[in-house]
């Protein structure tokens, strides 16, 4: 749309952010009033772009244990009004509505029966297209002014609209396009802005065992504190990985302590029990041996220099009593040092954004700026993995569509 002299272009409202929260709401309002002028807003050169990389291409939408327990950040009390609102349930009957057939896995967790993000994406921008809403695609935002409305200025044109979404999302996956530059925009209309820091993504570590675990996986239970999870870790040269690890990642900081139970189905007692059956079933086999028929040889091996045990080529039979009860402690409690989470471009969600308070959970209107709509990651909400995100990002741009 873009000739090289700048055009000015009137709106009832523009959209910032065409990521998933952006092209639901700018649905939603014309669903609610179809004669709404509606604009759209992209830095990138296409919208969804983003969504299209969700639950591994597959887009884990929503999950039918959505609640506020599941989020964490400054928006996680008003948030029950918006899950209240627009629950699982609602969003699904609502994507239905759109053209969308989805389907529940074993763990509650839903995506489209195609198994393919392309079509969610392809459903939000034909409902988009098709009700009359104008995409604008590589138009940074320079400048908001409020006058009688609002005015936009991007690097390439000037629009005007009576109201303002900014559904510009957060800094994680700066190669999809993250950015938190909309953040600044937001600070400098009055807004409180939680900085934005890493989430759902890997847990950077220090042991002295790390390095002999690379490349393998464990099924495990993962602690910080009060905190668990359970799932696959996957060891890296300097981090824990997994899914599990991930939704500790909400929680994590710099000297905190993450542990590791490799056998969390049975007790410190029951496994000593079977350490002392396996010393005298193995009494002849190296000090290594000691878990034969229980964990992989190289994690055997580091829980073994974890619980002190260091010259492996001794029988198993002339491990002491002491010995074994170290090695049962150490196999249900391998401790790493957290050091940080990884970086922005191994997140799949951020923590921060516009403070919680400063939205208003029935509307997302901003209680600061009138007629300033917020929703999305903008505001400081992170859920765990498991489409979490992804359902609030829908269901409140649902109610901030519907309320324009």
């Amino acid at each position: 749309m873009f000739s090289g002299e700048v055009m000015n272009y009137k709106f009832d409202a523009v959209i910032l952010g065409g990521g998933a929260s952006g092209l639901m709401c700018a649905i939603a309002a014309k669903r609610k009033n179809q004669h709404l002028k509606i604009a759209v807003l992209e830095k990138n050169d296409r919208v969804g772009k983003k969504l299209l990389a969700t639950g591994n291409g597959r887009c884990n939408l929503t999950n039918e244990n959505v609640c506020r327990e599941r989020y964490t950040g400054s928006f996680t009390k008003q948030s029950e009004a918006v899950f209240k609102r627009y629950g699982c349930a609602e969003l699904l009957e609502y994507f239905e509505a759109l053209g969308l057939l989805t389907f529940k896995d074993n763990e509650g967790r839903y995506y489209p029966v195609s198994r393919q993000a392309s079509s969610v994406l392809d459903v939000l921008r034909f409902n988009c297209e098709n009700r009359g809403v104008e995409f604008f695609c590589k138009e940074t935002v320079q400048s908001i002014k409020k006058q009688s409305g609002f005015l936009i200025k991007t690097d390439k044109n000037v629009f005007s609209a009576k109201k303002l979404v900014a559904a510009t999302g957060s800094k994680a996956g700066p190669k999809l396009g993250g950015s938190g530059s909309a953040a600044d925009i937001l600070k400098n209309r009055g807004h409180k802005i939680v900085p934005f820091t890493p989430a759902l993504c890997p847990i950077e570590v220090k042991s002295d065992i790390l390095k002999s675990l690379k490349g393998l996986r464990a099924q495990a239970e993962v602690g910080i504190a009060d905190r668990t999870e359970r799932g696959e870790v996957q060891f890296n040269e300097d981090n824990l990985s997994g899914i599990c690890v991930f939704n500790l990642s909400l929680y994590t900081r710099p000297n905190d302590i993450i542990t590791v139970d490799l056998l969390p189905d049975i007790s410190n007692k029951e496994l000593y029990d079977v350490l002392l059956k396996n010393k005298s079933l193995f009494s002849l086999q190296n000090a290594d041996c000691l878990f034969t028929g229980i964990l992989q040889k190289r994690i055997a091996q580091a829980v073994m220099k974890t619980a002190e045990i260091k010259d492996f080529s001794r029988p198993c039979t002339t491990l002491g009593d002491e010995e074994l009860r170290r090695a049962a402690n150490a196999a249900k409690s391998l401790r790493f040092t957290i050091t940080g989470n990884a970086g922005f471009d191994r997140s799949q969600a951020c923590r921060g954004g516009v403070q919680g308070n400063e939205i208003d959970p029935l509307t997302m209107q901003s209680r600061i700026d009138k007629n300033l709509y917020v929703c999305g990651e903008a505001i400081d909400l992170c859920g765990e993995c498991g489409g979490y995100n992804l359902h609030f990002a829908f269901a409140s741009g649902i109610i901030a569509g519907e309320s324009l």
